[in-house]
């Protein structure tokens, strides 16, 4: 893969800089340029002490990885001494290729990474969290399937996707509810068969298609997994117990990077950072991944917005970004044991790294403009 450059930030900040803010739709037209690539280059091999890692992402190259997209793009992987940061469009949770040592870190969710521990006894930890609130929701239509509580699932056709199975088993054990009283609909991720009626439910984002589908004209229903039995810690990174056990001064550098990166969605102008993601999309999209065609700067931009309710909330603005803390590890595990898989916090959880980091780095804390 091509490296990023210096001149290449400058040159692209420079062209979106020119360009009028008044409009995500100005500035996403003029994000269609030359795309950079989604692998960070070390400017020289005395800055790659670290060597080389690969990240595997839980969903496409959209605005769910903004942060990691400015670790690029500010040299942040650089600064902390890495070669090539690879990071891996999914959708996929990661689990797999942890253990199989294909990835090194891997942003899942915390009913997927449970399940393997509690399960396959799987050696695997989450040591910081980027979306403090679960994510997930049954998306309706108000007019269809209207789908407000739990007990409103029974009846009706839910589409969930292979990789959610697990987490939508999750929603319905802690809700007591069997999967033989209603009928689950394979589906991909695009929502077109919400739309049609082919299904009264949709599994998804609270940050992603259910802004679509609202913004495609449709009014909407979520039933939120968060407020639903199920308030976890979602978009967790997440490695093996060997790597963790093998590499604390690698992982901490690797989260620093991180967290100067998401610091920058919150510091920069939501503009700025939808043509950011734009770029990556696109990129993406030419390298053969799954995209849903051309990018929404207005869904992106509301995307970033709702995203940020998930990330920024009291305890990370009193404690940083990724910390979770001992009542959010009590509720996740709740919900995990509630869903059938009963873990302890130390069997699930490591934020030890999370946690020194900001003993040594207190300026990190201010990620707030």
């Amino acid at each position: 893969m091509a490296s990023h450059s210096n001149l290449s930030r400058r040159a692209r900040f420079g062209a979106v800089a020119a360009a009028t803010l008044a409009s995500v739709l100005v500035l996403a037209g003029c994000a269609g340029g030359a795309a950079p690539s989604s692998s960070g280059s070390g400017g020289g091999d005395e800055a790659a002490s670290f060597g080389d890692v690969s990240i595997q992402y839980s969903w496409i190259k959209n605005e769910e990885f903004a942060g990691e997209f400015y670790a690029y793009e500010n040299g942040y992987y650089d600064e902390a001494g890495f070669g090539e940061v690879t990071g891996i469009a999914g959708p996929d949770t990661g689990v797999a290729k942890l253990l199989s040592g294909q990835v090194q870190f891997a942003l899942s969710d915390a009913a997927s990474v449970g399940a393997a521990v509690a399960e396959q006894d799987a050696p695997l930890k989450i040591i910081g969290a980027t979306f403090q609130k679960n994510p997930f929701t049954i998306l309706s239509l108000a007019d269809g399937g209207n789908i407000a509580t739990p007990e409103d699932l029974k009846g009706k056709k839910i589409g969930v996707q292979d990789s959610n199975a697990s987490v939508f088993a999750a929603l319905l054990a802690a809700n007591g509810i069997d999967a033989s009283e209603l009928e689950i609909v394979p589906v991909d991720f695009d929502p077109t068969p919400l739309i049609n009626g082919e299904v009264d439910g949709f599994m998804a984002y609270l940050t992603n298609e259910a802004i679509t589908v609202e913004m495609a004209g449709y009014p909407v229903t979520n039933l939120a997994y968060a407020e639903n039995g199920l308030p976890y810690v979602a978009e967790t990174f997440t490695v093996t117990d060997q790597y963790l056990a093998e590499n604390k001064d690698l992982i901490k550098a690797f989260l620093i990077a991180e967290i100067k990166g998401w610091t920058d969605t919150f510091k920069n102008p939501t503009d700025d950072t939808v043509a950011l993601v734009t770029d990556y999309y696109n990129e993406s999209a030419a390298a053969g991944d799954l995209t849903f065609g051309e990018l929404d700067p207005a869904k992106v931009a509301a995307g970033i917005l709702a995203q940020a309710l998930l990330i920024s909330t009291d305890e990370t603005e009193a404690n940083g970004l990724f910390t979770i803390s001992d009542d959010l590890k009590e509720q996740t595990l709740a919900s995990l044991k509630a869903s059938g898989w009963e873990l302890t916090a130390d069997q699930l959880f490591d934020t030890t790294i999370i946690d020194e980091i900001y003993e040594e780095n207190p300026d990190l804390l201010a990620y707030l403009p």
